[in-house]
């Protein structure tokens, strides 16, 4: 049976990972994308269960209570985390699963799945990032002063990371994810000692 592995996918809001992660599905779909449970209310467009699985502050509260969550974190003042059965249900089934999370949530991972490959996103500089959340035209200025703060002090983090990659060309930049999974140099990871 294939050797099941977890990816996560970290970096800055504004980085990139959605359109990224979008691109490496779609040229290569036997990947499974992990959809995070959040407290924040859904954008325009967003479904329940297809972007994330939509919930209120008690239910994640008690999720996390009852270890149902590989990592959490509170973000913007909303919580996100990773429903832990699906995942490890994936990876018991030999596939590769995808997480894309918050730093506080990859630090988290460390923990509790060591093996997992875990890749930070970087912006090719902070006035791009700044150019990239100007341009989504979804934050307050407050938010996303706010958001920027917090970047720096991610972006600090990058070398706790198995790889770094700047998001400065998204061709290129999938090419190196691709090299980091798909090279017969590296051995699948899985949770533990797997």
């Amino acid at each position: 049976m294939a050797t099941g592995r977890l990816i996560v996918l970290t970096g800055p809001s504004g980085v990139g990972k959605g359109t990224l992660l979008r691109s490496l599905l779609k040229r290569h779909p036997e990947l499974y994308l992990s959809i995070s449970v959040t407290t924040r209310s859904p954008r325009p467009g967003e479904v329940d269960g297809q972007q994330y699985y939509f919930t209120d502050r008690a239910a994640f509260e008690q999720m996390a209570a009852n270890g149902e969550l590989l990592e959490w974190a509170e973000f913007a003042g909303n919580y996100y985390g990773t429903p832990r059965q699906p995942v490890e249900h994936q990876i018991q089934r030999g596939n590769w699963v995808v997480l894309e999370i918050e730093l506080e949530g990859a630090r988290q991972i460390r923990q509790t799945f060591p093996k997992a490959l875990r890749i930070f996103i970087l912006p090719p500089s902070l006035f791009e990032l700044e150019q990239r959340l100007r341009g989504r035209g979804q934050d307050s200025e407050e938010a996303i002063l706010r958001r920027l703060g917090r970047a720096k002090a991610e972006i600090d983090a990058a070398n706790e990371f198995d790889i770094q990659v700047i998001n400065d060309d998204l061709n290129r930049a999938i090419a190196q994810i691709e090299a980091a999974l798909f090279s017969t140099s590296r051995v699948p990871c899985g949770q533990g000692n797997s």
